[in-house]
């Protein structure tokens, strides 16, 4: 005889642990990684490329590096920066306070050539627990900014 489902230990452990929510959004523009990156590749440069933006203030706190974004419509956002990499044009970031339905989010924005000669792509991409709201929610509301920010610096490299 088989035990039942609800007393297997592996359903147990299924049920305690839910998976953490991923987002990945990548666009491709004109240019190559180091124009994408000069555009990027600065921790409070978001203030120049996301259309949402509106500030971008930087500060430390018990040694990393911080910063405080206040969307044009007031939301404030305080992010981590956890590891920066210049040689391979990618940087990490934590948020730690936000508008957004999600916790423990941690995302990466990385550029790379890309396939096509003439051409980068810039790829963001997240990992995040909803909260409040539905998975999908959340997921809407982390694709929507990344997407806004992505179509925002493809047009910047356009104009390159």
């Amino acid at each position: 005889m088989f035990p039942s489902a609800a007393a297997s230990p592996l359903r147990t452990l299924a049920a305690g642990q839910a998976l953490a929510e991923k987002n990945s959004n990548r666009v491709e523009g004109k240019g190559t990684p180091a124009q994408a990156w000069a555009l990027i590749g600065d921790f409070c440069g978001i203030k120049a490329w996301h259309p949402a933006i509106a500030s971008c203030e930087l500060s430390e706190k018990d040694g990393s590096k911080l910063r405080t974004l206040t969307t044009k419509d007031g939301g404030k956002f305080v992010e981590k920066l956890v590891k920066w990499d210049d040689q391979n044009t990618s940087y990490t970031y934590q948020i730690l306070e936000s508008p957004l339905p999600v916790e423990n989010y941690v995302s990466t924005i990385k550029v790379e050539e890309d396939d096509e000669p003439g051409k980068v792509a810039i790829t963001w991409s997240s990992t995040f627990d909803p909260k409040g709201v539905k998975p999908e929610a959340a997921r809407k509301a982390v694709a929507d900014v990344y997407l806004a920010g992505l179509l925002a610096l493809k047009a910047k490299l356009k104009g390159k």
